[in-house]
């Protein structure tokens, strides 16, 4: 397998080989970490590994991650590009990321896998860690969705419940804490931006010139990674402008809006879009700045839009999750808003798919949808 590249800390300057060792965050300050590479752009072949080239990891097996299709459609006098990120071997674009991290820890030795989630990410590590013959352990708070822990179980992982998300961070750590246990750690591996920079390049390759990304942000790897992909492509000299970037966040739990305008968000219940409820992202800043660079703004969703939304999407013949339908639920806001103007191209990336949430989507929607 090919490795290129060194882990890197923009906080304290710390910088090791990546071929040499694994580090979820910075082992000096615990900042989150980047990872610093030669890239050059020679597409070849299909999924995520076509652009082995502009990755620090060529993974050497594959589930089919990846070259997912872009639908368009008219939508409120916009041009929507749906990504259907849902189609992705176990249903999220997680499977991008974690391609690339089970790779990295398969080969550097680690036999034994550790991740903490509530939901799709412990579904895709549970079957990229089987591909690799990998014993994974998943820490999930009691109230994920049933059918996402089915689907840990089912894949061969362990499945640990804790009573909540918090918990499941703490309980994660100590598991990591042991001898040869890699520790995914999604939220702050630089992997998962990696891999979610791949939807850029495959929308690039499709033609896709828009003028702005409608993204959901929880941890912010999905977000950050298609920002990072266009910013690489600029700096390649294939594209002149890097879209407005456009991050999607609930009411209940919204800290880049904290962070961006530096009060409180509105009173809301958005809780419907669980895999968004992030409350300390660790990129938060590298999320504004993002934001802010491309002169793109915020848009607060609560569950009574998911709902509107997730009715229309379905309708529209998207599988999706409630979470998926936030981007789609933020359109006609940052129309509102501003921060779209009809007649523009605008990628929405539909993040995760609704086969694993029909419990919930039965309870809000109703049989007949």
């Amino acid at each position: 397998m090919s490795l290129k590249g060194f882990w890197t800390c923009r906080s304290c300057g710390f910088r090791a080989p990546l071929s040499q060792g694994y580090y979820w965050r910075c082992p000096r300050c615990g900042s989150p970490l980047h990872i610093e590479f030669e890239r050059s752009w020679a597409p070849r072949g299909r999924g995520v590994a076509r652009y082995s080239s502009m990755l620090p990891v060529e993974p050497l097996r594959s589930l089919g991650e990846g070259s997912t299709p872009a639908v368009a459609r008219s939508v409120g006098g916009l041009k929507a590009w749906f990504k259907l990120e849902y189609l992705n071997p176990t249903g999220s674009f997680k499977d991008r990321g974690t391609s690339l991290a089970i790779a990295l820890g398969h080969f550097l030795g680690f036999r034994r896998v550790v991740e903490d989630t509530s939901g799709n990410t412990g579904i895709s590590v549970a079957a990229y860690s089987s591909l690799y013959g990998m014993e994974a352990t998943i820490v999930m708070p009691a109230y994920a969705p049933v059918g996402k822990k089915m689907l840990v179980r089912a894949l061969g992982a362990r499945v640990l419940e804790t009573p909540t998300r918090g918990d499941a961070a703490e309980k994660v750590l100590e598991l990591a804490s042991r001898k040869g246990v890699f520790y995914v750690a999604h939220t702050w591996n630089p992997l998962y931006i990696e891999g979610a920079k791949t939807v850029a390049f495959e929308v690039y390759e499709d033609g896709f010139r828009g003028g702005a990304i409608v993204a959901p942000v929880g941890s912010g790897g999905l977000f950050l990674g298609i920002y990072r992909g266009f910013l690489e492509l600029r700096e390649l000299g294939l594209i002149d402008e890097i879209p407005r970037m456009i991050a999607v966040q609930g009411v209940s739990v919204a800290p880049l809006y904290r962070e961006l305008y530096g009060e409180e968000p509105p009173k809301g219940d958005s809780t419907l879009a669980d895999g968004i409820m992030v409350p300390r992202p660790p990129r938060l800043k590298e999320l504004a700045d993002a934001v802010r660079r491309t002169k793109g703004c915020l848009v607060l969703v609560d569950n009574s839009d998911i709902v509107k939304a997730l009715k229309e999407l379905l309708r529209m013949g998207f599988v999706v999750e409630p979470t998926s339908a936030a981007p789609y639920a933020a359109i006609s806001k940052a129309v509102e808003e501003k921060c779209l103007e009809k007649g523009e191209e605008v990628l929405i990336p539909l993040t995760g798919s609704g086969l694993k949430t029909l419990d919930t989507i039965s309870k809000h929607l109703g049989q007949r949808v």
